[in-house]
């Protein structure tokens, strides 16, 4: 079941050794090296997290350059979501060509301690690895071309030139972690 949410400048909850779509495993403090860290919670299934990958690839692919470093993270039960299974995570990542490391959470610890409920929910965290943002990554999931307001994208642009994030947190949309 879900943890409590992360309140604002918390520090991130570290993670060890989940298994990567690309054949490593992944800890938290594999990313040190990057200036910002984004951590989404993600699976296959979810229409919102499908509507959203083109936008998420995007992202990663304007912000690398920048030192961040987005990691997708799929918590979701198997058993009732076969999708979700770590082989079809492989696939996903291979046909939609992810540019991020996508990590299997099969124990469901990472979405726990971060108080994930929804996929995607989006999580920032700075150079310190405190929490500077949390929440959807943009204000239209249905139609990119219409999005007004740019939540993920404002945080980052705020922490790349030292200021404030304005909107700090935003009410996720999508579909719920699947719980054990």
């Amino acid at each position: 079941m879900p943890g409590t949410l992360l309140t604002m400048n918390s520090p991130i909850p570290e993670f060890h050794n989940l298994p990567g779509t690309d054949n490593t495993s992944y800890s938290s403090s594999d990313f040190r090296d990057k200036k910002f860290l984004v951590i989404v919670f993600s699976c296959n299934h979810c229409p919102y997290v499908q509507a959203y990958e083109d936008r998420i690839i995007a992202f990663q692919k304007e912000y690398a350059a920048k030192s961040v470093q987005l990691v997708a993270i799929n918590s979701n039960d198997i058993k009732n979501y076969p999708d979700d299974s770590f082989e079809h995570m492989v696939k996903r990542a291979k046909t939609k060509g992810f540019n991020f490391p996508y990590l299997r959470d099969e124990q469901q610890t990472a979405a726990e301690a971060f108080g994930a409920t929804h996929t995607p929910q989006f999580f920032v965290f700075d150079e310190e690895r405190k929490l500077r943002y949390s929440g959807k990554m943009d204000d239209n999931w249905k139609e990119p071309q219409s999005v007004k307001e740019e939540y993920l994208r404002n945080a980052l642009n705020a922490l790349l030139a030292g200021k404030e994030v304005q909107t700090p947190e935003t009410f996720s949309i999508g579909c719920t972690i699947k719980w054990r």
